[in-house]
């Protein structure tokens, strides 16, 4: 009944009777319940590992958590999980429906056209903030802008903001560790633009007045250029992508949050790109960081979940739901 909590049945039965009979020692349990000692050894520690078992408070024997605290606790953890894959779902259905519509069966592209190499994109980017109307959405991935870019940004953005033109953008978290962007963003909120951030970005993305959509032609060499979008189909995929990660984002002037586990969002994809076998490097690309900040980061969470090595810290984060 409780496998979406964790709990087998012979962890239920354990737990059940331990709640019934909270007087009977391990060997009293196994009697009740006709099943090996080291049984409900395991249960037990299973039970621990999920908060359902407490040492009482004489100290020599453990206490089951009643149900009500206990279980519900475990199943709001369940349900924030459900909820956070569930965000993930909706973005990936998004980028699904970007890439269908940006190429129909025969393989043609969408309403568009290419635009070679960083000058024709800026040279484009200033062109849309000019005639834009009504809203500007955008990610920016990466460690920082340069000051040459920042500059060029700034009348362009002032301008557009000054006649009511609505500006989101969504950087990663490492922009929050470069003061030039901070100031940056800081000074666009004073006009009225707003920017969070999140852990990870999937490419980097300008949409305006949801007609026009610029996205990367190479999302790992953006020197390359960009692809001009104005297809209904696939602008629409785009927003909802954006709508999505925004949603996730955390302002910026807000620290972000750990969640019940004690993680910054940061950390928690950090883990999850390490589970999925990325290396120290290709982790601190996604993440935008230096390797020698993921490395630390590890070392840090390492020496929360008491391991002595990666794959050590990899068992106990699974235990503790951390992946």
């Amino acid at each position: 009944m409780f496998d979406l909590l964790g709990l087998s049945t012979e962890h239920e039965a354990v737990y059940r009777a331990m709640l019934q009979r909270p007087d009977l020692t391990v060997a009293g349990l196994a009697a009740l319940l006709a099943v090996p000692p080291e049984q409900v050894h395991d249960a037990l520690d299973v039970l621990s590992d999920l908060a359902l078992v407490r040492v009482a408070a004489d100290g020599d024997r453990l206490r089951a958590v009643r149900p009500q605290p206990g279980l519900m606790a475990l199943l709001a953890k369940v349900e924030a999980e459900v909820a956070v894959r569930q965000q993930q779902v909706e973005a990936t259905r998004a980028a699904i429906a970007a890439i269908a519509v940006a190429h129909d069966d025969y393989g043609r592209a969408p309403e568009g056209r290419s635009l070679d190499g960083v000058d024709a994109v800026r040279e484009r980017l200033a062109e849309l903030a000019h005639t834009a109307s009504s809203e500007c959405l955008s990610f920016t991935p990466g460690r920082a802008q340069s000051p040459d870019t920042v500059q060029a940004e700034v009348p362009l953005n002032e301008a557009a903001l000054r006649r009511g033109v609505r500006i989101r953008n969504v950087y990663q978290d490492s922009f929050r560790n470069d003061p030039a962007t901070l100031a940056h963003a800081r000074w666009m909120a004073t006009l009225g633009s707003q920017s969070r951030t999140t852990a990870t970005l999937p490419m980097r993305m300008v949409i305006v007045d949801r007609r026009t959509a610029l996205v990367p032609i190479d999302p790992e060499d953006p020197r390359r250029g960009a692809l001009e979008l104005s297809g209904i189909g696939v602008i629409a995929a785009l927003v909802a992508l954006f709508e999505q990660v925004w949603r996730s984002g955390v302002p910026f002037g807000t620290a972000p949050s750990r969640d019940e586990q004690g993680l910054t969002p940061q950390e928690r994809d950090l883990l999850g790109l390490l589970a999925d076998g990325h290396t120290d490097e290709s982790a601190a690309r996604k993440l935008s960081v230096s390797v020698r900040s993921v490395q630390r980061t590890m070392s840090s969470l390492s020496e929360r979940l008491g391991a002595a090595s990666r794959f050590q810290a990899g068992l106990q984060a699974g235990r503790q739901g951390w992946v």
